[in-house]
């Protein structure tokens, strides 16, 4: 039988979104043997450098991507949103399954609080400078500190009340199963509140260009309405020339008239710049979300 091996990270999150793929390649190719095999990325072992110091969340994929075109393995599997927009040269994204949950939450350590009821002063755990840039400018009474590490790491540091609440991705609780979890004091933040990172929710199995076969069996697993929105929304990234860690959000949704997309890119000053475009031409709506930033002066500044 042909043997397909697949890279992923070795993270809770990134094994067990990877064994969901798996289960669904099997269904999918029953002659066909999957293998997960996992990696310790650099960003893994950094935990406690900032991603911005290390080159940005391009770091959980470099080291496999290495492994990829020295055929270690033969596929990966990534969450779409921390893959640079230009991939390492030889390979490819393949599929992007049907796209989860796309919003962040909020988990407090306290029931009874809300987002717009936390205390002044209270302390919210987050690296990312897209989610505090759009909840300090909506909260400027709240204080913001980073934090690193995996699902069950940051909300072990909120029960030890090293926080008051800390903010997640919707989708990797899903993945997971936390939102199962009757002691979660949980609260979805809203689109308006925090739009989502570029990609969010959506996985990719990346191959090499030239590896027909696996190109052939992941492309079963593919999601085209997904596919064609996070398109869309990675255009704006590649023509930012941005990377994962600017304070930047984009959300591509089937319309009317084609798409609608939503982008922010917050500037110096913390400042959310909010533009939308809707139309039939990803590509064109991506360069028009970009025009209107620029017109504001606010592309390129992190």
């Amino acid at each position: 039988m042909t043997v397909i091996k697949v890279g992923t990270r070795q993270s809770k999150l990134a094994m067990t979104q990877t064994r969901q793929v798996i289960s669904r390649l099997r269904e999918l190719n029953p002659d066909v043997i999957f293998e997960l095999v996992t990696y310790k990325t650099t960003g893994d072992h950094l935990v406690n450098v900032s991603l911005d110091k290390i080159g940005g969340k391009g770091v959980f994929v470099k080291d496999i991507e290495r492994a990829l075109l020295s055929e270690e393995i033969d596929m990966a599997v990534h969450s779409l949103k921390d893959v640079p927009a230009i991939l390492a040269e030889g390979c490819t994204i393949g599929a992007i399954p049907k796209r989860q949950d796309v919003r962040d939450c909020l988990i407090l350590r306290e029931s009874g609080f809300s987002f717009e009821t936390l205390k002044p002063g209270s302390v919210i755990g987050t690296s990312s400078q897209r989610r505090k840039a759009q909840l300090q400018e909506k909260r400027p009474d709240l204080i913001f500190k980073p934090i690193r590490g995996n699902i069950d790491t940051r909300i072990g540091k909120l029960e030890k009340g090293e926080f008051d609440a800390i903010v997640l991705a919707m989708a990797g609780l899903n993945r997971m199963g936390w939102t199962n979890k009757d002691n979660l004091n949980l609260e979805v933040l809203s689109l308006e509140t925090c739009l989502p990172a570029i990609s969010q929710g959506a996985l990719c199995l990346e191959c090499r260009k030239n590896d027909r076969e696996v190109l052939e069996r992941i492309s079963k697993i593919n999601d085209v309405e997904t596919s064609s929105a996070v398109a869309v929304e990675r255009k704006v990234l590649s023509l930012m020339n941005a990377d994962c860690t600017f304070p930047i959000a984009a959300l591509a949704q089937l319309s009317p008239e084609g798409y609608q997309l939503e982008v922010m890119l917050a500037d110096s000053y913390n400042k959310c710049h909010r533009v939308s475009s809707s139309g039939s031409d990803g590509a064109l709506l991506a360069q028009e979300t970009v025009s209107k930033l620029m017109a504001e002066g606010v592309v390129g500044i992190r």
